[in-house]
């Protein structure tokens, strides 16, 4: 997504620059806050990769320019005042100087868990190597992984009916890995199923 240049408030502040909220487009987590002016806007959206006005170099700073560590761009959105960004992006490597993969806490909330694990799933079914259990999986297409949804499904109600809480708790965590290696090896993106959920909700 573009942004409309012409309807930025880029006057809001004395100095031109507009606050940048970066957050990983694929688990959802806040990974920093930069600041970019019109041209650095204007960069990040022309090369795909998050560029920032630095405040104290007074000139464009690409994220990663140094370490490697860039951010490419997967969209730009204003707020309702239109003066702050939000830029989804997807970091190669870890964001934060101190080595970490988010300036912000490092506490995970539930959605970024399964982000980070379809992260994970993904990184794994393309990867070379074959020796994974997902990979295994995924090589056995729908014989095997759609076995496996419908084996961790019959134990989690079992569990629910006759083993507790904590099992329970196993057992959906085992169908939730499952599913989402299912969706993986059919083409499926979680947006498309958080789409039909926004549709059944109208």
């Amino acid at each position: 997504m573009s942004i409309d240049f012409t309807k930025l408030d880029w006057q809001k502040n004395s100095d031109g620059l507009l606050p940048a909220v970066i957050q990983d487009a694929e688990t959802g987590t806040v990974l920093m806050l930069g600041y970019m002016n019109e041209e650095a806007l204007r960069v990040t959206q022309e090369t795909r990769l998050v560029t920032f006005y630095s405040r104290s170099k007074k000139r464009l700073w690409k994220k990663g320019e140094t370490s490697g560590n860039t951010l490419k761009l997967a969209s730009a959105d204003a707020d309702c005042d239109r003066d702050a960004l939000l830029i989804r992006a997807i970091p190669a490597g870890q964001t934060c100087h101190n080595g970490t993969r988010s300036c912000f806490s490092a506490t995970e909330s539930p959605l970024e868990t399964i982000g980070l694990l379809l992260q994970t799933i993904k990184e794994r079914s393309e990867s070379a190597a074959a020796d994974s259990y997902t990979k295994q999986l995924l090589n056995g297409g729908i014989d095997a992984y759609g076995a496996k949804v419908l084996e961790e499904a019959e134990e989690v109600v079992r569990a629910a009916r006759c083993e507790g809480r904590q099992r329970t708790i196993e057992e959906a965590s085992d169908v939730l890995f499952h599913l989402l290696v299912l969706l993986r090896g059919e083409g499926i993106e979680l947006s498309d199923i958080a789409e039909e959920l926004r549709r059944r909700r109208k």
